[in-house]
């Protein structure tokens, strides 16, 4: 039975196929205006507008699936190019992270070459630094393991930053120049060498005030302020000489009237991320303390 069926669905495709061929030929070996030709044309006039409505009908379902195929390909490129962004964005933060850190570096290496023979210095960076007190004091990395000492002066981007006030042995405390507690001796660098105690401004943690200058000093805007380093016999300042502190800001009338004028800090205490502790004074000498 089962070999019956078979026989007789070869015998259909022979015919098919037997038919096509003689269809194929005739067509092919006829005028354009045989029978065959004419119902081909016949054909294609009656299925036209139906493949034609087909066509638009299908056609919102081509669109939404292109929308999806284009949607996909484009979040696959959007998160490729957002990987990049934040590849690059890491090597640019990496890159101007050292910039600044060079320029830091670089301060401190020119103040380095100003005089200083007498101290010893000791790079640190710093570890600990309050958000909200950021004008009191930082922590660095470096303590009495490395020969720092409770007073030493501490210097970041070429300029004073503070002094030393607590000393463990891994680490330090610097108490900054903005911090209440703090006064330093200081001298305007005009032409008579003016000199005063420069002391933090109260309320403006990003100014000091330069006070005890005479009324009647030659103190202009932009002069530069650094410390005095006076020696009396066995007594030698807390900090060196030479060291720049600041910059003078608006004269007025705060010299006329009170001898004293606004200091503004060269370092950025907010963002100084590397110091200089100046260690070990020559032999011979006592620091004076406040």
């Amino acid at each position: 039975m089962h070999s019956k069926q078979v026989r007789r669905r070869r015998a259909v495709v022979a015919a098919l196929v037997a038919i096509s061929l003689v269809l194929l030929t005739a067509y092919f070996g006829e005028s354009a205006s045989s029978p065959l030709h004419t119902l081909q044309r016949g054909i294609v006039e009656v299925f036209s507008p139906v493949e034609e409505g087909a066509s638009k009908a299908l056609a919102p379902v081509r669109d939404v699936a292109g929308f999806f195929s284009d949607t996909f390909k484009a979040k696959s490129e959007v998160g490729k190019l957002r990987q990049d962004v934040q590849y690059y964005r890491a090597q640019a933060a990496h890159y101007k992270g050292a910039w600044i850190l060079n320029q830091q570096l670089r301060h401190e290496v020119g103040l380095d070459n100003g005089g200083l023979s007498a101290y010893k210095p000791v790079a640190a960076n710093v570890i600990v630094r309050d958000p909200n007190l950021w004008y009191e004091t930082i922590t660095i990395d470096k303590g009495s393991d490395d020969g720092v000492r409770v007073g030493d002066p501490v210097t970041g981007d070429g300029a004073l930053v503070g002094n030393i006030t607590t000393v463990g042995s891994t680490y330090s405390i610097v108490t900054l120049i903005t911090d209440h507690t703090m006064a330093v001796a200081a001298q305007v660098q005009d032409a008579a060498g003016d000199t005063g105690v420069l002391v933090p401004a109260v309320g403006n943690p990003n100014q000091l005030v330069l006070q005890y200058l005479p009324t009647n000093a030659q103190v202009q805007q932009n002069q530069q302020v650094v410390t005095v380093g006076f020696r009396s016999g066995s007594l030698q300042d807390l900090y060196p000489p030479g060291i720049p502190i600041g910059t003078v800001g608006n004269v007025g009338t705060s010299l006329t009237n009170n001898g004293q004028v606004t200091v503004t800090p060269v370092a950025d205490l907010r963002r100084v991320d590397v110091v200089q502790v100046l260690t070990a004074p020559h032999a011979g000498t006592a620091r004076a303390q406040r």
